[in-house]
């Protein structure tokens, strides 16, 4: 059964959150993991992208950004991290962990074995986190909440 992990951040901004997740991503990537993190759209996704060039000097995790129309590449098994919205990565990519950044719980997450969202104090994201806690705890999903303080670059 998918084990679901929430990552309870102090700050409050968009950018404290994808920071986070790019150190999240390189945990996971370092462990031996694939990995799919999931954005809300397509500005968030190419802003993740960005990130993991730059969140830090000396880091690097290999990814690439999957588009709406795909092509060939985007689903090379040898990359360790994805970055998309809407469509889930290819079956035949074996990811193990999502990092589902988007307010909604996609449909499709039962298929890994691990799940981590992000909470920042922003009301937004509260609220749909708050929502999305609930709905994996009444399918019986196995909830963790990590409350998470000065995690500054």
């Amino acid at each position: 059964m998918t084990q679901v992990d929430f990552y309870v951040l102090p700050d409050t901004t968009l950018e404290a959150r994808l920071d986070f997740a790019c150190r999240l991503a390189e945990t996971i990537q370092r462990k031996g993991y694939r990995l799919h993190l999931h954005a809300e759209d397509e500005a968030m996704a190419r802003a993740l992208d960005e990130r993991l060039w730059t969140f830090r000097p000396d880091a690097y995790v290999p990814h690439a950004l999957l588009s709406e129309d795909r092509d060939e590449g985007e689903d090379d098994p040898r990359i360790p991290v994805t970055i998309g919205w809407g469509a889930p990565p290819s079956p035949d990519q074996a990811v193990q962990a999502l990092l589902n950044l988007a307010p909604d719980i996609p449909e499709w997450f039962s298929r890994f074995e691990r799940v981590a969202e992000i909470i920042n104090q922003h009301q937004e994201v509260l609220v749909a986190k708050r929502a999305c806690w609930q709905t994996y705890k009444k399918r019986g999903y196995p909830v963790k909440a990590h409350q998470l303080r000065g995690q500054s670059g």
